[in-house]
């Protein structure tokens, strides 16, 4: 009996386990389907994304009903604790980086039809490309439960950051030599800014991950590599 309740409970934790990097997976997708139909002005593409974002919502859902029921029926202590508390957290964090993928692709879509800038957002592209690394890096610490890894995404953000700056200083002075393009200007800081609050979810990710290995919450600390 207590064999089968050790197999029993490991099963359950295999299961959040394997919806949060399902959920991972599909916010990522989520994330780099946005970009591409933002910066293509493709309605098609970002309408792909918006639907995929009920199914990360649905697995948050699952992901924290399966969280609670085993914290409340097995009691687990230590690493195991750790985990679950970590995976409601990062699950929390996918769901809004899905939220900020949904609002790019909603700015794609109003760009459909619109002539691209002849940069072909050449900046957005840039910050989109690290703020990717970043969210895979995280996912693929939580996954090996490598807090190494986690670490370093600390630095990725400051960079995120600076990126997303330099694209709000760049657009609010184009604005004002060129105020007849305003409204495309104000989509490419909205994108911008979403992609700058996704490497904030990346860096919180990365964060879990430390304190699931290393049991130290790092949340309102300098992570190594910062």
């Amino acid at each position: 009996m207590s064999e089968h309740i050790s197999e029993s409970y490991d099963l359950e934790l295999r299961n959040v386990r394997n919806a949060l990097m399902e959920m991972g997976g599909v916010v990522e997708q989520q994330v780099r389907s946005a970009c591409h139909a933002f910066v293509a002005h493709d309605a098609e593409l970002a309408g792909l994304v918006r639907v995929a974002d009920q199914r990360v919502n649905q697995l948050e859902l699952e992901i924290d009903d399966q969280c609670v029921q085993i914290i409340a029926r097995r009691q687990p202590a230590a690493t195991d604790l750790r985990t679950l508390v970590a995976a409601m957290k990062a699950s929390t964090d996918l769901e809004r980086v899905g939220d900020e993928a949904d609002r790019i692709a909603k700015m794609a879509s109003g760009l459909a039809g619109a002539e691209p800038p002849l940069d072909q957002y050449g900046d957005v592209r840039r910050l989109s490309t690290d703020v990717i690394k970043m969210l895979s890096a995280s996912l693929d610490a939580l996954a090996r439960q490598d807090a190494e890894q986690a670490a370093a995404i600390k630095q990725a953000d400051s960079a995120v950051d600076a990126g997303y700056d330099a694209i709000l200083r760049e657009q609010l002075a184009a604005m004002q030599e060129h105020p007849h393009n305003i409204e495309q200007r104000l989509s490419i800081i909205w994108a911008a800014r979403s992609l700058e609050r996704i490497g904030d979810h990346a860096k919180n990710i990365g964060e879990y991950v430390v304190y699931l290995v290393e049991g130290e919450d790092v949340r309102h600390q300098k992570l190594r590599g910062g």
